[in-house]
């Protein structure tokens, strides 16, 4: 939302510049060059938005913003009778083709000095949540106490749009789950999250977004394993069980995805892997390796 906010005004500054636009087909929202494919369809997208609210508000007839055609070259037609009102999301592609990027994965080597590095077990056991059950970052600060199930060792995850979803995750997740539980989180703490600030004037509250980033932030460069990111270790998940063999419906279903194509970006980063770009273990060695790893630094 406030990259959305940034572009709208960086188009209204660019509005009241003096001179020498008229007639230009070629419109530039700022003066950098190089900008991202993204970041043009963001821009666009937010000009495109603006007139679209100008249209339904009464105050333009149409939107000047012109919208990405289909492949075939032609529009449908909105019919019915709130074809007037539009749908909530712009159909038809975007105006500027971009390249699709593939899932990045991280080596084990990383992910184990990573793990040796942590001295928590919440911390543990919130990376855990990512590399063995797939969970977003947002998703592992949002999971409750009362969505935990140790007895299925499956956990119930609220995921974008509000949508849920049950995810089996390794017992090694709820061995530190159990730890964190017992012997860190504050007495007496009623916050209904399950992973909360162990420490301080905030001691108990819900960890936040910062919070959970200075966790990796600082555990990154103490233990020089860089690439370690919360949404590399859910993509390794999802690799993994891509690189197993298991179903493609049945990695959307775990991972939450609304398009498939998505999850099939897994699959195509597995083939890469089998061809030989970046060769990957299997996920039951890169549980034995994590759990290796929580032993050692237990010790």
């Amino acid at each position: 939302m406030i990259e959305l906010a940034t572009d709208l005004f960086d188009y209204l500054d660019w509005q009241q510049r003096p001179g020498g636009t008229a007639g230009r087909r070629v419109v530039r929202l700022a003066e950098r060059r190089g900008a991202a494919p993204s970041t043009m369809n963001r821009r666009v997208a937010a000009v495109r938005g603006l007139f679209g609210f100008a249209v339904m508000s009464g105050v333009r007839a149409v939107n000047p913003v012109p919208a990405a055609r289909r492949s075939s070259g032609l529009r449908a037609s909105q019919r019915g009778l709130l074809g007037h009102v539009g749908t909530s999301r712009p159909r038809g592609g975007r105006l500027v083709r971009q390249a699709r990027r593939l899932p990045e994965s991280l080596e084990p080597d990383d992910v184990a000095v990573f793990l040796a590095d942590l001295r928590t077990f919440r911390d543990r056991a919130i990376t855990l949540a990512m590399l063995l059950g797939g969970l977003r970052a947002a998703e592992v600060r949002s999971l409750r106490l009362a969505a935990v199930d140790t007895g299925l060792r499956r956990v119930r995850v609220t995921g974008k749009g509000g949508k849920e979803r049950v995810v089996p995750v390794d017992g090694a997740f709820f061995t530190e789950l159990a730890a964190y539980l017992r012997e860190e989180r504050p007495p007496g703490c009623r916050a209904p999250e399950c992973f909360v600030v162990l420490r301080g004037p905030t001691a108990g509250s819900p960890l936040t977004e910062a919070g959970m980033r200075r966790v990796f932030r600082t555990h990154r460069a103490a233990s020089g394993a860089v690439r370690v990111r919360p949404h590399r270790l859910s993509h390794t998940y999802g690799t993994e069980l891509a690189a197993a063999g298991i179903d493609l419906l049945a990695l959307r279903d775990l991972m939450g995805h609304a398009n498939p194509e998505t999850t099939a970006a897994y699959v195509n980063s597995r083939v890469l892997h089998q061809a030989g770009e970046k060769p990957q273990v299997s996920r039951s060695r890169l549980c034995r390796n994590s759990v290796s790893c929580l032993r050692t630094a237990a010790v």
